[in-house]
């Protein structure tokens, strides 16, 4: 293990950075839905939530495509292979664009039936369709963002990709206003904000490749990784990433129908802040599990059992004290928050209001249990991460279904309750399988 002082400071200065990437998928939406609540309304806010189901498959796409990919990435870096390092993310990126044109495609053909899936709202139907059909169009900006972010921050060169982020962000959020104000292209110029900030981004972060120590080079073929076996690798590492994200957009898409049904239009409005609240969890949560996929890869490679540990015990700590903050914070200033997204009608504040409140308290035991699953996956225990994949998400949807029932007025518990059930599950499963956490050999 490198001395005390550098693990540290490289540890952080990756932390940081991983903090920074997450900004394009967090406060860009957190951003966009605050000025089209001031610009426009309360019901452009809810929009915006009815598209994110479709927005999060494509985040799951690029994670199966690209997170896994970059694990793999910093496993061969650690090992000192260049060569399969670099055809790994060559694969890789021509996936994400692939995947990324046939959206656009998507977007193109039949926005209208999209929209219908996710939105049986008149008055939400084409506000819901402008803000998606332009997000499906700039798919693989989208998706190429996120996958180069996670292979030149792997390849050394974070604090590039902390600037090209920062940049993406200013970008969309000056453009927000621009398209949104000045042109008076409503919700649709949020979206164009958004993609044209990715495009910017992606731009920036292709001055790595004039680096001498870039290892990202363009290969298509290596001899002793064949096709199959390299896009085998991809997409098992990316798996079980990827289903907890797919069971999250099943989670969005269910939670959105029944609290629509159960609670109309005050209920998407206070749903839809809990979701930007979210956003503020998860900007912590993905630039943790970033850092401990990618340090823990490269540590991992080595065989560096001390060093692996200290990325872990670094990371719990920080997304505890995260997590403790952002929550005191939302329970102390709750309808300022919600203020924020342009609410100024009493039932919508004080709905909002409530539902924050219990939701801040649930990410809690939500963001421990997606950590640990990667964790997990990283010690080998590959079943265990595929189950907490499922459940991470999957659990919530009955639980919400039968409060929604029942007892609706209880309905902003169920994320609690569900996680709290998952946890007791997880912890038993543990026992019960005497998993251990020590690194293969």
């Amino acid at each position: 293990m490198q001395n005390s002082k550098e693990f540290n400071s490289y540890y952080w200065r990756f932390l940081w950075s991983s903090i920074l990437i997450a900004l394009s998928g967090c406060l860009g939406n957190v951003v966009d839905a605050i000025i089209v609540g001031n610009l426009i309304n309360e019901d452009a806010v809810s929009a915006i939530n009815l598209s994110k189901p479709t927005v999060q498959f494509m985040f799951t796409l690029s994670m199966l495509l690209s997170t896994g990919a970059g694990m793999l990435v910093g496993r061969e870096l650690g090992k000192k292979n260049g060569t399969n390092a670099a055809y790994i993310y060559t694969l890789s990126t021509l996936a994400c664009i692939a995947f990324g044109l046939l959206m656009t495609l998507i977007g193109a053909i039949i926005p209208d039936t999209v929209t219908g899936w996710l939105c049986n709202n008149e008055v939400l139907f084409e506000p819901t369709r402008e803000y998606l059909r332009v997000m499906l169009l700039g798919a693989p900006m989208y998706m190429l963002a996120w996958g180069m972010a996670n292979m030149v921050g792997v390849d050394g060169s974070p604090r590039l990709v902390s600037i090209a982020i920062l940049v993406d962000n200013a970008v969309n959020l000056c453009l927000d206003i621009v398209f949104i104000k000045w042109l008076d292209l409503g919700i649709a110029g949020s979206s164009w904000a958004t993609v044209v900030g990715h495009v910017v981004g992606v731009a920036m972060m292709c001055y790595h490749f004039r680096y001498p120590g870039n290892h990202l080079k363009h290969i298509l073929h290596v001899d002793d990784l064949p096709f199959v076996q390299a896009m085998k690798d991809i997409l098992s590492q990316g798996a079980p990433l990827a289903i907890a994200s797919i069971c999250l957009t099943i989670l969005m898409f269910s939670s959105n129908t029944i609290v629509l049904s159960t609670l109309g239009r005050v209920g998407i409005f206070a749903f839809a802040v809990c979701m930007n609240l979210l956003q503020i969890y998860n900007l912590f949560l993905a630039g943790v599990c970033r850092t401990i996929q990618s340090l823990g890869s490269i540590e991992v490679g080595r065989g560096d059992n001390e060093a692996f540990d200290l990325v872990l015990r670094k990371s719990f700590n920080f997304i505890t004290i995260a997590m403790v903050i952002t929550c005191v914070l939302v329970w102390i200033f709750p309808e300022y928050i919600v203020r924020f997204f342009g609410a100024d009608e009493p039932e919508l504040i004080a709905e909002a209001d409530k539902a924050m409140r219990l939701y801040a308290v649930a990410l809690i035991p939500f963001c421990y249990i997606y950590t640990i699953m990667v964790v997990y996956k990283l010690y080998n225990y590959h079943k265990m991460a595929l189950f907490i994949s499922f459940a991470l998400s999957l659990t919530v949807v009955p639980v919400l279904w039968v409060i929604a029932h029942y007892a609706p007025q209880l309905i902003w518990y169920s994320y609690l309750i569900a996680y709290a059930i998952e946890t007791v599950i997880i912890f038993i499963i543990h026992k019960a399988a005497h998993l251990t956490f020590k690194l293969p050999k």
